[in-house]
């Protein structure tokens, strides 16, 4: 059979010098069909048929958890501003109907735009498309607000790309992290469109109180039609907003008056367990844990970084809470955690194997001073209660760095053990 499947792909295989954006399309899908026909044996560090697609891949399959919560967490938000639904599973079809309205524009716009950029350039060069952006096109809709504007979105896929990229040389020599790259544009370029409480929750006109609802053709009609069709509740385009909602993060609630602010929103299993305003993919805490105990344990990210990373915010916490300025400095170190995107950013940005440290003992230093610079980012800058993404891109640059350092040290050692060996020699 895959004998059959082998020669059929090869007699559809487009002529490379006459059609090189079809051949490396025609390229991109074998590639990602198959797997290796030759490993690695003996005499390397490396032993097995695993290549750069199917890393990829069990990044993507660790996001899952991730997208499926996400959706449902979009249309949850969005009926708790309303007052319906309120329950967990209540309203569950529509909650998540309404999720993948908001969710699947973003994904299928960053995934069209990104890889027509990556095709684009494969081609032009004459070689393979570089999977690098498999992972990125699933990261960047999962640390988004789940009301941007499309055509932002595309904006920021463009730069990351190309400018993050592409101008580098591509998959493997970038040195900043594509995803926060994007993130970190829509936030510079577009400051209003991404600030405040409204753009956490979606499908509402405002979050202001009597506020209603922006359902279109796909909620009125096309789901309107199942579930009635099911005996099932429907959406109601005359719902509105109910009094005394803000749509607040917690972080922000915060940085305004500490965890006795927050907590008189929201319990802290909520916000453990993620049913909370945020980017989408960021809230539920045991879904990414799980996702980055799967990638450490397959060994497609450092343990080392994400165990670093916690202890340098539970160091800087600490010297914060002993400082006590300001009611955000008071926030208990183990809440920290409850709060922003912290676990998301250690299991799948800082562990990005591009961008990240490569030695053993580079490592540690990497994700502590991450989780270090992270905390002073979140809590004492005004203009943003949070603070990976700029952590991470800033650590981004100085991992060659660290690395330089820590095998000039390790030549050191050596050095001076192969001169006290000859000395007793």
């Amino acid at each position: 059979m895959k004998k059959a499947l082998l020669n059929f792909f090869d007699r559809i295989e487009p002529d490379k010098e006459k059609q090189p954006l079809l051949h490396t399309a025609y390229d991109a899908f074998y590639t990602f069909a198959f797997v290796p026909d030759a490993t690695t044996k003996n005499g390397v560090h490396i032993r097995d048929g695993m290549d750069l697609k199917r890393l990829m891949v069990h990044v993507v399959l660790a996001l899952q958890l991730c997208f499926i919560f996400g959706t449902y967490n979009i249309g949850h938000q969005h009926f708790v501003a309303l007052g319906e639904y309120t329950g967990l599973l209540e309203g569950l079809h529509l909650k998540l109907a309404h999720g993948v309205l908001k969710l699947l524009p973003l994904y299928v716009v960053t995934m069209a735009v990104g890889l027509g950029i990556e095709f684009f350039y494969a081609s032009k060069k004459g070689h393979a498309v570089e999977e690098g952006f498999l992972v990125s096109g699933a990261l960047i809709p999962l640390i988004m607000p789940p009301d941007l504007p499309l055509w932002i979105l595309a904006v920021s896929v463009v730069f990351a790309v190309i400018i993050g990229k592409e101008a580098f040389g591509g998959t493997g020599m970038n040195i900043l992290n594509i995803a926060l790259l994007s993130r970190v544009f829509v936030f510079f370029a577009y400051p209003t469109t991404i600030s405040g409480d409204e753009v956490w929750v979606s499908g509402l006109a405002a979050t202001a109180a009597g506020s209603g609802v922006e359902y279109g053709w796909w909620h009125n009609v096309f789901f309107n039609g199942i579930f009635e069709s099911l005996g099932w509740t429907l959406f109601d385009s005359s719902s509105t907003v109910v009094d005394g909602y803000t749509g607040a993060t917690p972080l922000s609630l915060a940085f305004k008056g500490g965890w006795d602010a927050v907590t008189a929103e929201y319990t802290p299993a909520q916000m453990w367990w993620g049913t909370i305003p945020g980017s989408i993919g960021e809230s539920s805490k045991p879904l990414i844990l799980l996702g980055a105990l799967f990638l450490a344990v397959t060994g497609v990210a450092s343990w080392r970084i994400m165990v670093g990373m916690i202890f340098g915010g539970v160091v800087m916490t600490l010297i914060l809470n002993a400082w006590g300025a300001t009611d955000f400095m008071e926030v208990p170190w183990y809440y920290q955690f409850y709060m922003g995107s912290f676990f998301f950013a250690m299991a799948f940005m800082a562990t990005d194997p591009v961008t990240a440290s490569g030695t053993p003992t580079g490592k540690w230093i990497y994700g502590f001073m991450i989780g270090f610079v992270g905390m002073i980012i979140r809590v004492m800058n005004p203009a943003y209660p949070e603070g990976w993404m700029l952590a991470i891109l800033f650590m981004n640059v100085f991992a060659p760095l660290i690395d330089h350092y820590v095998i000039e040290a390790n030549i050191s050692r050596r050095k001076k053990r192969a001169a006290a060996v000859a000395k007793t020699a």
